[in-house]
This record gives C-alpha cells, sequence and structure tokens, in this order.
C-alpha cells in the first residue's frame, strides 16, 4: 500500500513537472465566418509580396527599395531579432554539461624563527571540473521554449516593421505628389483670379463697374493666396518624413514626381477570415508573446520542484612539474546534489501568480489583435470602395465647373452676367478640383492601408503556430 502511495505521488510530480499545451484564446464568438466589404469581384485574393508595384510608379518601387535597406527602425528591429536569439542561445546552453579547467603554480617559504609554522616548497596543479543540471522537471526546457518564443516574437517584429516601413512610405510620397497638385491647383486658381481682376480693373478705369467688384474678387485673390504656405508647409514636411524612412538626411532630398495621375488604382481582395491570422504578423507576434508567457509559466511551475545536479572533478597536484600527469599525483571527486526551497517568503507563489497574470494579458492582446486585424481590413475595403465612389462623383463635377466657369468668365467680359455668378462658379470648380485630388489620394492611401491589413503578403509557416482557430481548448491551472 506504502509503495502504492509513492508510485502516485511520483506520478503526479511528473505530471505536474510536465510542459502544457498553450491554452487556445480564440472563441468561436470572435471569429467571423466571411469579411463583409465591398470588393471587386475580380480582385486577387491577398496581397503580392512586392504589392507597392501594383501601383505602377518607379519611383514609388525604388523608394520602397531604399528603406528596406537605409531605414533605422528596420535596423533596430534586426538589432533586436539578433538580441533575442542570443538569449535563445543563453537558455539552450543550461540543457549540456558546463566544462572547466584550471592550473597553478604555488611557492611557500620564509625567513625567521616564526618558519617553524609555515610550510615551506612549491606545488604544480592541473584540475578538470564538470557539472551538470539535471532537467527532471523541465524547467530548463521551459525556459528555452520561452526564449525561442521570444525569438520568433521578434522575428514577427520585425516583419511588423518592414510593413509598416514600407506602407508609410507609399502614404509620403502619395501626399508629396498630391500636396504637390493642390499647390499647382491654387496657383491656376490665382492665374484664373488674375485674368478677371485685369478685367475688372479695365471696368473700373472706365467707370463701368463699381469698386466693389473689385474689392470681392481681391479679396478671393488672397483668400487662395493665403492657402498656399500651409500647403507648401504640408509638402515639405512629408518630404522631409519620407527622407528620414529612408534613411537619410531630409537636406537636399526631393522626389520628381508632381500629381497622382500616373498612379495606378490596384485591386486585392481578401480570402477567408480564418486566413487572415495566417498573414498578419503583428498577429503571430501576440502569438509567439502568448506562447512564450505560457512556457515562462509552466517554467515558474517547476521551479517548486527539487533541482538536482551531478559534479565531478579531478586533476593532479605534484611538486615537480615534469611529474605532474603521473598516475599517483591524480585524485578525483563525484556527486549528486539536491536542493530544495523549504521556505521563501511566497517568492516562487508570487513568480507563478506574476507569470500567470502575464499569460492572461497575452490572451487579451492576442485575442485583440485578431480582432483589430478583422476590422482593419473591413475598414480598409470600405474606404477604398467609398472613395472610388466619390471620385468618380467629383470627377464628373469638375467637367461640369469648368463648363460652368468658362461660360461665366465669357458672360462676364461680354457684360451679359454679373461678377458674381463668376465668383461662385469659380469657388465651385477649384473646390471641386481640390477636392478631387485629395479623394483620390484617399483611395490610393485605403488601398495601401488595405494590403498592409492584408498582411503585405508575409505568411506564417504552419510549423510555428501555436493557435488553432476552429478549436477552443482550455489551458489548465496549478
Amino acid at each position: 500500500m506504502r509503495g502504492h502511495c509513492l508510485s502516485i505521488l511520483a506520478g503526479a510530480l511528473l505530471l505536474a513537472g510536465c510542459a502544457t499545451p498553450v491554452p487556445q484564446s480564440l472563441p468561436l464568438a470572435m471569429q467571423p465566418k466571411a469579411f463583409v466589404g465591398p470588393i471587386q469581384a475580380d480582385a486577387s485574393v491577398w496581397p503580392d509580396a512586392e504589392w507597392w508595384k501594383g501601383f505602377s510608379d518607379a519611383e514609388l518601387t525604388a523608394l520602397v527599395a531604399q528603406a528596406q535597406t537605409g531605414n533605422r527602425d528596420l535596423a533596430a528591429a534586426a538589432a533586436r531579432v539578433m538580441q533575442a536569439e542570443a538569449q535563445a542561445t543563453i537558455q539552450r546552453g543550461a540543457l549540456f554539461p558546463q566544462f572547466g579547467a584550471s592550473a597553478g603554480h604555488l611557492n611557500e617559504g620564509c625567513n625567521g624563527q616564526s618558519c617553524n609554522n609555515f610550510g615551506s616548497g612549491k606545488a604544480f596543479e592541473l584540475t578538470f571540473n564538470a557539472s551538470y543540471e539535471l532537467d527532471f522537471w523541465g524547467l530548463a526546457q521551459d525556459n528555452l521554449k520561452a526564449a525561442n518564443e521570444e525569438l520568433k516574437s521578434a522575428r514577427f517584429a520585425q516583419e511588423v516593421v518592414a510593413l509598416t516601413i514600407t506602407a508609410n512610405v507609399a502614404d509620403q510620397y502619395l501626399n508629396i505628389l498630391a500636396l504637390r497638385r493642390r499647390i499647382a491647383i491654387a496657383h491656376d486658381n490665382i492665374a484664373a483670379i488674375d485674368g478677371i481682376l485685369a478685367v475688372i480693373n479695365q471696368r473700373v478705369k472706365a467707370g463701368s463697374t463699381s469698386h466693389l467688384e473689385l474689392a470681392q474678387e481681391t479679396a478671393q485673390h488672397e483668400a487662395v493666396q493665403a492657402q498656399l504656405p500651409a500647403l507648401e508647409t504640408a509638402e515639405k514636411q512629408s518630404l522631409y518624413s519620407l527622407a528620414v524612412l529612408l534613411g537619410r538626411p531630409p537636406e537636399g532630398f526631393d522626389v520628381a514626381g508632381q500629381n497622382l495621375d500616373g498612379i495606378a488604382a490596384p485591386q486585392v481582395g481578401a480570402g477567408l477570415p480564418s486566413e487572415l491570422l495566417l498573414r498578419r504578423p503583428d498577429v503571430a507576434e501576440a502569438e509567439a508573446n502568448l506562447a512564450s508567457a505560457h512556457a515562462n509559466l509552466d517554467a515558474a511551475r517547476a521551479a517548486f520542484f527539487p533541482q538536482f545536479s551531478l559534479t565531478g572533478s579531478g586533476g593532479f597536484v605534484s611538486a615537480v612539474i615534469g611529474t605532474l600527469l603521473g598516475g599517483p599525483n591524480f585524485g578525483y571527486s563525484y556527486g549528486i546534489s539536491l536542493m530544495q526551497t523549504i521556505f521563501d517568503g511566497g517568492k516562487l507563489i508570487g513568480q507563478k501568480d506574476l507569470a500567470k497574470g502575464v499569460q492572461e494579458a497575452s490572451i487579451a492582446g492576442y485575442q485583440s489583435a485578431a480582432l483589430n486585424a478583422y476590422a482593419d481590413v473591413e475598414t480598409a475595403m470600405v474606404q477604398v470602395a467609398n472613395s472610388s465612389q466619390a471620385a468618380g462623383h467629383l470627377a464628373r463635377e469638375v467637367d461640369a465647373a469648368k463648363d460652368a466657369f468658362a461660360i461665366s468668365s465669357l458672360q462676364y467680359r461680354q457684360g451679359a452676367a454679373d461678377l458674381f455668378n463668376v465668383l461662385q462658379a469659380q469657388q465651385t470648380l477649384f473646390s471641386a478640383e481640390d477636392q478631387l485630388v485629395q479623394t483620390v489620394l484617399l483611395n490610393r492611401q485605403s488601398t495601401v492601408h488595405l494590403y498592409e491589413a492584408l498582411g503585405g503578403g508575409w505568411q506564417e509557416a504552419p510549423t510555428e503556430r501555436t493557435q488553432v482557430a476552429e478549436t477552443v481548448v482550455g489551458g489548465g491551472n496549478f
């Protein structure tokens, strides 16, 4: 009976020391069956790895290539991967025996009557030692697993930075082109106002019109002029931000593009929402963080059990170096030790509770990353579709407004219409042109964000997954 109880106790200890599976943290209620956002039926599913080439702009492609090699945030992310690799190597070292050696030479001697109390002579010494921590409860394996998951997290975080940097380069480049076009529209507006002002000045000199019309058109001229500094400032800010993204100083940096006319509007769609979790590096990063936190919790549980160590040493001692390696001069020792914490004031319990709290936070973090991924895709799809629709309406408005402004200007010069009609048509035209540029920019940037939301062509290797969206399994408690 006593032996049976001991067997049960030993089995329970072994079971407690084994690693437990990572809790599956995405319940079915958090998993949509399909995306509902609008998308063109003939759009390709999931982005290509070089998705930015779909905009058909050689300068954008060159800028992305520069950012991939020169961006400082990417360099920092790569360095963090190196740190994580080193940490994993450190943890892996705990699984192997540790060997060491030492050599020494001792001289003893003295002068005077007190020499009777001291030895005299010399000795040469060569000693080897070895130690090995038995990973009986899996503590070292759990620590290594946590480090490997942190390494995965660092690699996925590097992919997140790369995707974000590429999207930011595209955003800033497109913004520069849009701002330059808006500045050009403002100058066209000013030129048109100057043409009307010339007619008004002639009429004022001829006494055929009052100074009221001159004041009205002059006010319009100054209003448009006042918009230029803000647009030019914004254009410079985007240009400087783009330079920093490329890893170069802003001084002397410029791009050749002047407008969005040559920027294509590529189409991309999404597959199943469950597939999105395999294509978002930020979701994979959160997944790896959860797996690492769970491994740390397993390690905190294993720390409650005794730790076993094997030690051994041997060496040679001789008064003459020539006979140091002789057999009679050799000595050795070996043994096994056990260490068990009896009382630590609650330290181990606190460490386990801390690890459990980190795991709970990581579960919430993974769930949040997945839900935000779904929302990012839905939002981007709506923005792409609606901005495209709005751009079509604005393009037709611009065409109509051009006709209205041309007709009203001609009628005003011929005296068949008053200035109010000209001002109204002029404001409608240039406001519509400016709004069209901003809407086209929104459409292209929304497409960039859709590519980013869909993972930018990245995909997690199946062997690196620890979460299976279709299955919900609860984690164990200790």
